[in-house]
């Protein structure tokens, strides 16, 4: 036996508190007749009268009673149930998972989400770490940071920074290799390749007086985790370009050094993706909300 209609099952609450179909229907705001119907349908489904009805009253039967009791606790256990979900929504509590690029979280977001959640207590991060492009649905996750242009999709997406990467090394590596002066001379240099959607990111573009000048690359080291980039970098091993927000500290304190400054790259949009824009809960919201703005700062006192 299956009640194809939950709805049916009010009648009987609204019935034996009032007394009366027509208040019953008044209180559920339909017709008598609609009323009428729920409830006739609700008895034929079970096979039992569920009340004694007369001209005036209506009385439960033994099994009405019984249904009123299970059906009385159901409601208000769904009633509490749908209470939860939206204080849940709306508060700043539960689970907040965070799929990032590796360098990207070790360098900048590791320390804000550490404001972040010190500012929320209630709040338990978990944090994925890497490089490699997730599916935010399949590997359940709230929030996929990914830099990137991206295809179309049912996603939401929020951009927090557009940066253009910049060309660098060690000063151990300039005292044995002579400085590239254009985008021409990093052929002869030892150059560290990371992936961009997946692959080996080996021609890297220029742009210079309305010109683009792409140069095909070369190195002795690649890697799928744009962070050993940067380590390998700072040991002195070779040239890399990678975005200036992971360098920033490397770069005040001469650690690395820029050059091709008189060139610039394509942008290279950093992106907040979630997988719904419908139901986004809170803490979701409001963690979006505090990257968007650390980033704008940060441009800020960049520029």
């Amino acid at each position: 036996m299956k009640i194809e209609n939950i709805s049916d099952l009010q009648i009987v609450l609204h019935c034996a508190r009032t007394g009366s179909l027509s208040a019953a229907a008044e209180a559920m705001q339909i017709t008598p007749a609609a009323a009428s119907a729920m409830l006739k349908r609700l008895e034929t489904a079970l096979g039992v009268r569920l009340f004694e009805r007369s001209t005036r009253s209506m009385r439960l039967t033994m099994e009405g009673g019984m249904l009123l009791d299970y059906t009385g606790r159901a409601f208000s256990l769904l009633n509490e149930g749908i209470t939860r979900v939206v204080l849940n929504r709306e508060s700043m509590t539960g689970t907040l998972r965070i799929a990032a690029p590796s360098d990207l979280v070790r360098s900048t977001l590791l320390h804000w989400l550490n404001e972040f959640q010190s500012e929320h207590r209630g709040l338990q991060l978990v944090l994925t770490v890497g490089d490699r492009l997730l599916d935010v649905i399949r590997d359940e996750v709230d929030i996929a940071i990914r830099y990137g242009d991206l295809a179309d999709s049912g996603f939401v997406v929020r951009t927090l920074a557009v940066v253009r990467p910049i060309v660098s090394a060690s000063p151990a590596y300039f005292a044995r290799h002579p400085a590239p002066q254009s985008p021409a001379d990093l052929q002869t240099h030892n150059c560290l390749i990371t992936q961009r959607g997946g692959q080996p990111y080996r021609v890297w573009r220029f742009l210079r007086d309305g010109q683009w000048t792409e140069v095909a690359v070369r190195g002795d080291r690649t890697s799928d985790d744009a962070s050993l980039a940067r380590v390998w970098a700072l040991a002195g091993v070779g040239l890399m370009m990678k975005g200036p927000i992971e360098q920033r500290d490397d770069l005040a304190h001469g650690a690395l050094v820029q050059v091709l400054r008189e060139w610039q790259t394509a942008p290279y949009p950093l992106h907040a993706i979630m997988p719904s824009g419908r139901h986004v809960p809170n803490r979701v919201r409001s963690v979006v909300d505090f990257l968007a703005d650390k980033f704008s700062r940060l441009a800020t006192e960049s520029g």
